[in-house]
Order: C-alpha cells, then sequence, then structure tokens
C-alpha cells in the first residue's frame, strides 16, 4: 500500500492536489482491470484515454503528452495524473515497491513452505519466501526479501543477495561440466568442482534455467542482471551489472560478460569468450572460445558474431551468388 503522493515522490512526479495526494493505492494493473485502487500507466494518446475513461485510483502518464501550458494547468488535468517521462520505468518501479511492502507485513519472518527441504546451516533472510518443494543445501545463504519458486534447488556453497527472484524450476549451484581426459586412452575423469557461486541483489533468474558453480573459484551473477527462462551459465562465468540474458541462451565455462550487455536469444558463447560493457548480442549470435567483442553499444549479430552492418553486408553478398 502506498498513498498517491508517496508514489510521486517516488517516481519524480509532482504532487498537484493535497487531497489527491492521500489517497492509498493498493496495486498495480492493466487499464481494463483496474480500479479505484490500482496504479496504471499511459505511454501514448490512445491508452492515456483509455486510461482516464477507467476507474483506475492513479495514472502515470508520459509527460511529453502534454504541452508546456497544459503540464502547468491543474485544473484540466485529471487529478489522478501523475506526469514523468518514463511511465513504464516508473510503473515498474512502484510495482517492486508495493512487492516489498507486503513482504514486510507481519514480523518479517521467512515465509517457507512445508514441503520445501532445507538442509544444515542454511540461512534465510527477512521478508523472503520460499514455495513448494524448494531444496536449499548445506550452507545455503538466501538474503532478505527474496522469492524462491517451486521446485527450485540449490546447491551447497550458494548465496543469493537481497531481492532475487528465481523461477520454478531453476537449479543454481550444481557442478559444472568440467573433465579431464587421458590423451592415452581416452578416458575422462571429472575435474574437481568444487567452488562457489554468488547471485547479487536485484537479479532474477527464469524459470529451468540453471547456474553452475565454480570448478576451483567461483561464479559471480552481479546485482541487477535478468536472466530469462532456459538459460545455462557454465562454472566460473562472471556476468555483470545490469546485464539481460535472453531464453535459451548457452554460455560456457570461464566467459566474462561486463555491464550492460544484453544478448538476445539463442546465443552461443564459446568458452573463455568475453563480452564488452554495453554490447548487444543479437538473437542466435555466437562467439568462438577465447574471442573478445567490444564496442559499447553495437549490435553484434551472425555465427560468428560480427558487427550489424558486417553481418548484414556479408549475408546480401550471399544473396547474389
Amino acid at each position: 500500500m502506498a498513498r498517491i503522493g508517496e508514489i510521486a515522490e517516488l517516481v519524480g512526479a509532482a504532487e498537484r492536489t493535497a487531497p489527491q495526494a492521500e489517497n492509498e493505492i493498493l496495486r498495480v494493473s492493466s487499464i481494463e482491470g483496474a480500479g479505484p485502487d490500482a496504479l496504471v500507466f499511459a505511454t501514448d494518446a490512445a491508452t492515456l484515454e483509455a486510461a482516464l475513461q477507467s476507474p483506475a485510483g492513479a495514472i502515470l502518464a508520459r509527460s511529453a503528452l502534454f504541452s508546456a501550458n497544459e503540464a502547468n494547468d491543474s485544473e484540466w488535468l485529471d487529478a489522478r495524473l501523475l506526469l514523468v517521462s518514463d511511465p513504464r520505468y516508473a510503473f515498474a518501479l512502484v510495482a517492486r515497491t508495493l512487492r516489498s511492502r507486503e513482504a514486510q507485513t507481519g514480523d518479517g519472518a521467512p515465509q517457507i513452505h512445508s514441503t520445501a527441504v532445507l538442509g544444515k546451516d542454511v540461512r534465510v533472510g527477512q521478508g523472503t519466501r520460499v514455495g513448494p518443494h524448494v531444496v536449499l543445501g548445506d550452507g545455503v545463504v538466501v538474503g532478505a526479501e527474496c522469492e524462491i519458486l517451486a521446485n527450485v534447488t540449490i546447491y551447497p556453497g550458494t548465496m543469493l543477495g537481497d531481492r532475487v527472484l528465481v523461477q520454478a524450476g531453476a537449479v543454481l549451484g550444481a557442478t559444472g561440466f568440467g573433465y579431464a581426459r587421458n590423451s592415452t586412452t581416452g578416458e575422462y575423469i571429472a575435474f574437481p568442482q568444487q567452488g562457489t557461486l554468488a547471485i547479487e541483489d536485484d537479479v532474477e533468474i527464469g524459470a529451468n534455467s540453471t547456474v553452475d558453480r565454480g570448478a576451483l573459484g567461483e561464479t559471480r551473477i552481479c546485482a541487477g542482471t535478468k536472466i530469462d527462462n532456459l538459460v545455462h551459465i557454465a562454472h566460473n562465468c562472471v556476468v555483470g551489472r545490469n546485464v539481460v540474458i535472453a531464453s535459451q541462451t548457452g554460455i560456457s565455462g570461464s566467459c566474462v560478460i561486463e555491464d550492460g550487455a544484453i544478448l538476445g536469444g539463442q546465443v552461443g558463447l564459446g568458452e573463455h569468450a568475453h563480452i564488452g560493457p554495453n554490447v548487444i548480442l543479437g538473437g542466435g549470435a555466437g562467439v568462438l572460445s577465447h574471442k573478445k567483442v567490444r564496442g559499447p553499444g553495437e549490435v553484434f549479430w551472425g555465427r560468428p558474431a560480427r558487427p550489424l552492418k558486417q553481418y548484414l553486408r556479408d549475408l546480401a553478398r550471399l544473396s547474389r551468388r
């Protein structure tokens, strides 16, 4: 629950009417499902009109939709409007705040489902929810206000920070796919996989995704990174802050992905690949082992991945053959 005045302060929108600022918002909603207790958002003229006609209690609207004169005319504007530069982001920020407040209700103790299995010396932080059939191995540490959904397995040696979301079926901290080969007989034996996995604050991990522990060192997923469903991250990888990784991406061992990078669906990275900060790898792109891809904000595509303009030129040449 939050007063409209609090929401205005959170998202940087000006309060225009004192009585309206005291109204309480309990949830975020689509415009179609809104009621007086709900916050909605509008990014264009059509959705703004629909929002104004709805019973929503508050409306986040793009400030660019209004002229300077209109934005200063409080009599003309609907009292429910909160004007911001990016209503979609503001809407998500409010949703996160409402979820956090909901998690803090009661005595703040973690909520652990009766079917969950916890090993020895497990620590679970304030306000964290552990769902049905979750397994937390010996010594696992889970921070505050996390949400661990059904059938998640977290192996020993794994640490989760605060506000981490792990969707159903994910597996964190499993042993990596590492083997030593006898050059004479061809026999493979397992290389020790006894390292750790650290998941920092505000990371989200999608359903049925897997992140392996380090072999002798650490695998680390840094703060704010968002990982889609069906993604695999192998041992000893370091994924930077605020990275986005889409579904069916596979990342081999000892890769480094720097802050702000974006990996589209079905991207593949060979071992020891290095992706620079803010690089964008388009869907299906492949990076060979030990290769570095750099160029902040530049888009790379294809297998092997190359700058988008080069990739399109190569396609054009092939089509002329």
